[in-house]
């Protein structure tokens, strides 16, 4: 379930950075008719009703695609990545209770290579430069920047816990960051219903990266505050 505002701040971002490289970091939506914990407690029911669910929360997630597509167009962004989440990896897994369904797997259900994607499955990384990509998940602690960049000993960026955090350790060689880059569902109590009433430190944010020739980048992380940000001195809002 996207925050729309939120989601028409970074389509607006979009028209005015004018990026050349477009990264999905995954779970482009909730994929609830397939979540294991849904029927965690109770049976679940034949395929004949689950279908429908299942179709209408893939079409939510190409009327999502559709909407970055058409930005990326008008400003001739051409190289798309799609990184899989593990909402996105539910698809798979019924896929594979159901193999004679393929296409509900998640890059047949979302089209991707019709849409000019390179898709990467999930725990899979992309590596641009100095810089690698990939969902999240992997090291879910209150720190997990740090845990990240103790284990892998690279610069990462991903999505999945929701929050915005950044650390970096130096090392003999420079400096490596782990960055937690937010997200764009909502995070409102009334759509998270499952959280029971707990608090959550998730944040609205994207980022933008430039790189230099040899590889080292620079990564702006871009907060959004109740559908709004500043960017390059301009307000950006997505409520309106």
């Amino acid at each position: 379930m996207q925050d729309q505002s939120a989601v028409n701040v970074v389509l607006k971002a979009i028209k005015k950075v004018k990026p050349n490289i477009f990264i999905h970091l995954g779970d482009l939506c909730e994929n609830e008719s397939v979540s294991h914990w849904k029927y965690k407690r109770r049976k679940r029911p034949p395929l004949e009703y689950i279908i429908p669910e299942i179709d209408k929360d893939i079409q939510s997630g190409n009327d999502g695609l559709d909407d970055f597509d058409k930005a990326l167009k008008e400003v001739g962004c051409d190289q798309k990545h799609f990184i899989e989440g593990n909402h996105c990896d539910w698809l798979n897994q019924f896929v594979e209770e159901h193999p004679y369904l393929k296409n509900y797997k998640v890059d047949k259900a979302y089209k991707l290579k019709e849409r000019g994607y390179k898709y990467y499955e999930y725990g899979k990384y992309l590596k641009i430069g100095k810089l690698y990509f990939y969902h999240g998940g992997h090291y879910s602690t209150a720190f997990h920047t740090r845990v990240h960049v103790q284990n892998l000993g690279k610069n990462v960026v991903y999505g999945h816990m929701h929050d915005v955090q950044r650390m970096g350790i130096s090392h003999v060689d420079g400096t490596i960051a782990g960055v937690s880059l937010g997200c764009l569902k909502s995070i409102e109590a009334e759509n998270n219903k499952w959280l029971k009433g707990r608090r959550t430190n998730w944040n609205h944010a994207f980022g933008i990266v430039d790189w230099f020739s040899n590889g080292d980048y620079i990564l702006h992380i871009v907060d959004i505050i109740k559908g709004k940000t500043i960017l390059n001195g301009e307000v950006i809002d997505g409520t309106t």
